[in-house]
């Protein structure tokens, strides 16, 4: 089975009640991680098709036809007739434990489930059927919470178990105990380190071209042939780099967003994607949409993307064997953004939706922006925005100059 390797910190829980009086300066407040697990035999049978359910985390979005489809983080996909946009209506949901990606082609949906592939018949979407499943395909993908300060370990039976996710909540602690942890861990060993296609944001790590799908882990580009859509083909994995988070494609390439820059290779040989060249930044979390000459990059520091600060990236791929830095915008916390002929949109995490000019890239003109709203991924279609944040979807009809809301829908 392919599995990330994760670093194991165990910390023991002090007991707080006590009959005597305590020192509360001796104790503060951390953010505990602790884990999710499900058994062996539950994950494998874990997909299924449900009634609509109150989102928990809203994660990636994606667009087919009539329908959206929201991921639900570790969880599974909310199903959305969006035949008219001003009233979208919650049709199902997909329980696929660990996933965090979907991609469509000619009715048939492909989804993570940590290291599976599954295969979904979309074609009567209120009779949603499961066709297939490829075990130990994909590499895990869940990831450590960055904001948590302790990881827990609640004696995980890694041959029976498997963890599907985390669950971060707040418990008071013996400073003295959590320093002493930290300090016997810095000393303990790590281990290792052309169909009818739909369409996705720029976080999305699965992509189709034509007959092959490719899905994006952290290192390695993994390649299916999907000819036949019911039943893909594993064929080998590529190699290509490290922390890689996104993928986007414009013709014969795709470009690989990463926490250490921009990795473009090339797919003129499908089953056999080759390096091209990189565009390289500070340590950064990075998703990459191309659009002409230009590649936009928004770049997003703290936590665990890294300490660089946070923008746009404006990258002249021109030469597409040597990308360069043409011009770079602040920004406060960006994660997902789409273009729309000039229009260039930017989720700007808390700091809301920015709709830009992009005529003169060295000079962006704001055309709006949408404050007191939080954003994460967005979907330029050909007739209205989607953008998802918050738990909230919304849709956008293009303007002249800018957007207008059209419609919100509540997830939870």
């Amino acid at each position: 089975m392919k599995k990330q390797f994760l670093l194991i910190l165990v910390s023991v829980a002090i007991g707080l009640t006590s009959c005597e009086k305590t020192d509360d300066s001796k104790y503060a407040d951390y953010l505990v991680a602790r884990p999710l697990k499900m058994s062996m035999e539950e994950f494998k049978n874990s997909v299924d098709i449900i009634s609509p359910v109150p989102i928990d985390e809203s994660g990636k979005i994606y667009a087919y036809q009539d329908y959206i489809f929201v991921n639900d983080k570790y969880k599974g996909v909310h199903v959305i007739d969006n035949s008219d946009p001003s009233s979208p209506k919650k049709v199902s949901f997909i329980k696929i434990a660990g996933n965090v990606d979907i991609s469509v082609k000619d009715n048939y949906l492909y989804a993570d489930s940590l290291t599976d592939l599954i295969v979904l018949n979309i074609s009567d979407v209120n009779n949603i059927e499961i066709v297939n499943r490829l075990d130990d395909v994909l590499y895990d993908n869940v990831i450590w919470p960055a904001e948590a300060d302790i990881f827990e370990f609640d004696g995980i039976d890694y041959q029976n178990e498997i963890l599907i996710g985390w669950e971060v909540v707040t418990e008071r602690r013996l400073i003295e105990e959590v320093n002493t942890r930290f300090d016997d861990l810095a000393l303990a060993e790590v281990a290792n380190d052309a169909g009818n296609v739909g369409q996705g944001g720029s976080l999305a790590r699965f992509k189709i071209v034509d007959d092959y799908l490719y899905a994006v882990d952290s290192h390695n580009i993994n390649v299916f042939e999907i000819s036949d859509l019911e039943n893909p083909k594993d064929l080998d994995d590529v190699f290509a780099g490290f922390d890689i988070e996104t993928i986007f494609n414009r013709g014969e390439h795709l470009f690989l967003g990463s926490m250490r820059g921009m990795y473009i290779y090339d797919i003129s040989s499908p089953a056999s994607p080759s390096f091209v060249s990189e565009f390289q930044h500070g340590t950064a979390c990075d998703p990459v949409v191309v659009d002409g000459d230009y590649a936009y990059v928004t770049l997003r520091g703290g936590n665990n993307c890294g300490a660089t600060e946070s923008g746009l990236f404006i990258v002249d791929i021109s030469d597409i064997s040597n990308p360069v830095l043409a011009v770079s915008y602040p920004l406060d916390g960006p994660y997902g953004l789409g273009i729309k002929d000039e229009k260039l949109f930017v989720c700007d995490g808390d700091s809301g939706l920015k709709i830009f000019d992009k005529t003169d890239i060295e000079n962006l003109e704001t055309l709006n922006h949408f404050e007191d709203i939080v954003t994460f991924d967005v979907i330029p279609r050909e007739e209205m925005l989607l953008m998802v944040g918050d738990d909230i979807l919304y849709q956008y009809e293009y303007l002249e100059e800018g957007i207008s809301l059209m419609s919100t829908l509540e997830l939870n």
